[in-house]
């Protein structure tokens, strides 16, 4: 498990530059878990589940996550399956907020 889900997720607020080479590699590195970097602009995320309700069980975990920090992803539900997709609105890319999320995400599953 990353220690990025030790961290506090603390949206960005715009006014500075998305993530790119070196620091985005290394947070991608850190992350681990199967997340893939899509086009250096969004994390994403398939996550299987044995049915329906396991997979709205894990979604509902995920939207209470995000109103807890103020961290929206997009969540695609299906039948025994959930897709995350994260990014930063305000600079329309990755920044280490991002990253965060997806390891609390993670946690989730357990």
């Amino acid at each position: 498990m990353s220690n990025l889900s030790e961290k506090e997720c603390v949206p960005c607020r715009g006014g500075v530059p998305p993530l790119i080479g070196s620091g985005l590699k290394s947070l991608h590195a850190e992350l681990g878990n199967n997340w893939q970097i899509v086009n250096d602009h969004h994390l994403e995320k398939e996550f299987s589940f044995r049915d329906f309700r396991e997979a709205l069980g894990f979604t509902n975990r995920v939207g209470e996550l995000a109103e807890t920090v103020g961290h929206h992803p997009d969540i695609y539900l299906a039948w025994g399956k959930v897709r995350i997709t994260i990014w930063t609105h305000k600079i329309d890319g990755l920044n280490e907020a991002d990253f965060v999320f997806a390891a609390k995400t993670d946690t989730l599953l357990l």
